[in-house]
Formats: C-alpha cells, sequence, structure tokens
C-alpha cells in the first residue's frame, strides 16, 4: 500500500483514546477519484456503451456515489495506516470515521477516533508487603469431613410408625396452588419430595405441615414475599391444597467397620481418616496459594491506577459469556436458552473484566522489565503436565494445541504464572495462621 501525504492533528480524549484530524490535499484526492472512475467503468453497465469505453460524464451521471465510496475507502485506508505509523499510535480497536464526503478541488478531511494501548510503567511491584494465610488443619476438621462423606452414603426411607410430621422429615406430597382464586400449573406437582426445616419452600409452608399425618389433606394459606423470584406471585396470598403421601427419615450410617466395606483403599476407620487429612492438607495449599495470588494482584493494582480500552474489556467479557454459555449447555440446558441467560450477564462481568485485564497488561509489563520469558522448554513441560492431569498422548494433544492455535495461549498462561512466582519472591510476606477454613470453603 502506497504512502499517501496528510495533515494530521492528534487530540487526546483520554490515556486511552485517541481523535485523529486528517485534511488530504486535492491533487492526491483527484488521482484516488480518477482510479475510483476507472475501477467502475470497467464494470459499469451502460446503455449504449462497452464495458470500460463509457465517458467520464456518463459515469459521474450514473455511478457518482459508487466512484466517491470507493474513493473515500482508499483515501481512508491509506492515510489513516500511515498516520498510525508516523506518529507511532498502537491502534487496538477499528477507527469511528467521521467525513462530509469529496468536494471538488478541496482537501478532503475527516476524523478517526480509536482506542489505544495503555502506556503506562509499573510502579512499586518489588518488595509489596502481603499477608500470606497459612491454615491449621485440626481434628474438628477432619470430623467434619467424615461427616460429610456419612451424610453422601447416607438413605431415605419411610417410617412404619404412625406419627405426625416432625421438623427434619421428609415428606412426600400432591400439592396444587392457587393464586388469585386461580389454579397455578407453576405451584403443582405431584410426589414432590420435601425437607421440613430446609428452608428451600414458600415461607410458612413447611412449618404449616408439621402435625399432618400420612394420607391426610390440608389448606394451607402462605404469603409469597415481595422480593419472590416470579413476580407474578410476588407479595401476594397463596392457596395450597397438599395431600400427605408419606413421611421419610434419613439414615446416617454409623462409622464403623461396616461403613469402612463401602471404599477399596481403606482398611480401618484410622485409614481413612489419615487420607482425609492429607486431602484437606493438600486442599489447603491450594487455597494458600490461590489466595496469595489474589492478594499479590489486589496490592499490585492498587499501587498502579490506569485506564483500560473497552475493547479490550467487552472481548474478555465475550470470553465470559462464551464459557458460561458453554458450562449451561454441557449441564443440559438449551443452547438457545443458554445463548440468551449468558447474554444477560454483560453488565455483571464488567469490574471482573475490567480487573482481569488490568492484571494481564500489568504483569505482561512487569514480565518485559524483568525479561521473564516462555521458552520451547516450558511449553513442553507444561503441555507434558497436561497430558496427566487430562489421561492423553503428548503428540495428540501438542497437536490439538496447535491446530486449534491454542499455543499462544498456553504461552500467555505460563508468563503470567511466572510473572507471580517473581512477584512472590520478591514480596516482603507475612504469614498468619489461622484455623482451618471449614471444609465448605467457608471461613
Amino acid at each position: 500500500m502506497s504512502e499517501m501525504v496528510a495533515e494530521v492533528k492528534i487530540e487526546d480524549i483520554s490515556t486511552v483514546k485517541k481523535k485523529l484530524f486528517l485534511e488530504i490535499p486535492w491533487t492526491e484526492v483527484k488521482t484516488e477519484l480518477d482510479e475510483a472512475y476507472r475501477t467502475v467503468g470497467q464494470k459499469a453497465k451502460i446503455k449504449g456503451f462497452r464495458a470500460g469505453k463509457a465517458p467520464r460524464k456518463i459515469l459521474e451521471q450514473f455511478y457518482k456515489k459508487e466512484a466517491e465510496e470507493e474513493a473515500i475507502s482508499n483515501l481512508v485506508s491509506k492515510s489513516y495506516t500511515n498516520a498510525l505509523e508516523i506518529h507511532n499510535i498502537m491502534a487496538v480497536s477499528q477507527p469511528v470515521i467521521d467525513q462530509k464526503g469529496i468536494e471538488i478541488d478541496k482537501k478532503f478531511a475527516y476524523s478517526a477516533t480509536v482506542e489505544v494501548h495503555p502506556l503506562f510503567e509499573p510502579q512499586d511491584y518489588s518488595g509489596m508487603e502481603v499477608e500470606k494465610e497459612e491454615y491449621e488443619i485440626t481434628d474438628d476438621d477432619v470430623e467434619a469431613r467424615i461427616e460429610q462423606i456419612r451424610q453422601m452414603y447416607s438413605t431415605i426411607e419411610s417410617i412404619e410408625e404412625d406419627r405426625d410430621v416432625i421438623n427434619g422429615d421428609y415428606v412426600v406430597i400432591d400439592f396444587e396452588g392457587k393464586v388469585d382464586e386461580t389454579i397455578r400449573k407453576e405451584l403443582t406437582s405431584e410426589n414432590y419430595l420435601l425437607e421440613i426445616g430446609s428452608n428451600m419452600f414458600i415461607p410458612g409452608f413447611e412449618e404449616k405441615l408439621i402435625g399432618t399425618k400420612k394420607g391426610e389433606t390440608k389448606e394451607l394459606r402462605v404469603d409469597f414475599p415481595e422480593d419472590y423470584t416470579a413476580k407474578d406471585f410476588a407479595g401476594k396470598e397463596g392457596l395450597f391444597s397438599v395431600t400427605l403421601k408419606d413421611i421419610r427419615v434419613k439414615n446416617v450410617p454409623e462409622l464403623d467397620e461396616n461403613f469402612i466395606k463401602n471404599f477399596e483403599a481403606y482398611e480401618s476407620i484410622d485409614e481413612l481418616k489419615k487420607d482425609i487429612h492429607k486431602s484437606l492438607t493438600d486442599e489447603n495449599e491450594a487455597r494458600i496459594k490461590s489466595d496469595l495470588r489474589k492478594n499479590l494482584v489486589t496490592k499490585l493494582l492498587e499501587k498502579n491506577e490506569f485506564e483500560v480500552p473497552s475493547t479490550f474489556v467487552n472481548r474478555q467479557i465475550y470470553y465470559m459469556m462464551i464459557d458460561v454459555q458453554q458450562r449451561m449447555i454441557n449441564n443440559g440446558m438449551d443452547p438457545q436458552k443458554a445463548a440468551q441467560i449468558s447474554s444477560n450477564l454483560h453488565d455483571k462481568f464488567e469490574s471482573d473484566a475490567t480487573r482481569m485485564v488490568k492484571t494481564s497488561l500489568l504483569l505482561a509489563k512487569i514480565a518485559e522489565k524483568e525479561s521473564i520469558i516462555v521458552d520451547e522448554k516450558d511449553i513442553e513441560e507444561r503441555l507434558h503436565e497436561l497430558t496427566t492431569k487430562y489421561s492423553q498422548d503428548y503428540d495428540s494433544l501438542k497437536g490439538a494445541y496447535e491446530s486449534n492455535n491454542l499455543i499462544d495461549r498456553l504461552k500467555d498462561e505460563i508468563l503470567e504464572e511466572k510473572t507471580l512466582n517473581f512477584l512472590e519472591e520478591k514480596a516482603d510476606l507475612k504469614t498468619v495462621t489461622k484455623k482451618s477454613k471449614k471444609v465448605t470453603g467457608e471461613e
């Protein structure tokens, strides 16, 4: 593409957005316009003229708009690209062009608004004071995990005795609900299993079933909360006809030798407890590393305030929406429904996406300053790790990454990890020992 002479003025709209004002001399405009008419003339079909033989004035009568649009496109493309190169502008988005068209014997003027790569120097990233939490595994943690496992092996069985429903029971019910004196199919079900006291149903519903006997039918009135999910019912009264078909209780197995028979890997309770202790230790180590990385990034972002292009943020939001959509489809959701739900998550993802983009740009800049690189050995080692993780053949996995253009993404992941390792090594870590987090993951 040939260079084009143009006068250029630049306005900084923000640290990541520029507006370029360009004026191109009429001599350049005329050259492009003449070439556009020649191109249009080769294809024009005008009665009385062979292709490519119609006079310019005839072409101007029938094809003026097409020729000027072709000329403007070429003028903008050449002059804009040259302006970016001459002024060393790193554009990261397509330009928004504003132009008024071509006027004979006049300069062609237009503006181009574009987002640019942020220019910044990372500050205070070495020696950051960061808290590193370490967790002590206690006997209570082991017992809590064992209790979870026991619950997993529990059974729910019908009771033989003739008694009323009490809190903690599981009941099988048929129910039919009305709102505004109209039966609603959304509030109607058969053989519905409900745990009394779980607070999973409409407030007040479960409590009103306490004292009911098997085979009994009750009329229950409940008030839907003002913030109820289904807006048609929010704040209204519901009338339910409920038939209690069965009362069941959860039977949790005793922690004894019979319970151990569920596991081929263990021959005693002690062996099970030792393995649980090891699992909790491994989980905590992974959690400690993850929390430390989050703390490092948070501290880094606090020390480095800069603006990021919306182009980068929107691209990250798109990746996040696609990821959510694919996970919903993998879980059995209709693809159209999954696409609809994910499309509504754009604004919700904006804050996290901005943080991710800032983090990525910062780490890349630090890696550049500290000469942190990713070589072929790093990639090979990571691919070998993935073959073990996914039980795949190395050559097949590498071929899949190459054919799907995923090697560069893998390099970016490795580079970020190596940079975070560097920051951790340089950080002023303050170790804080705490009781282990609960096995549910909460403090």
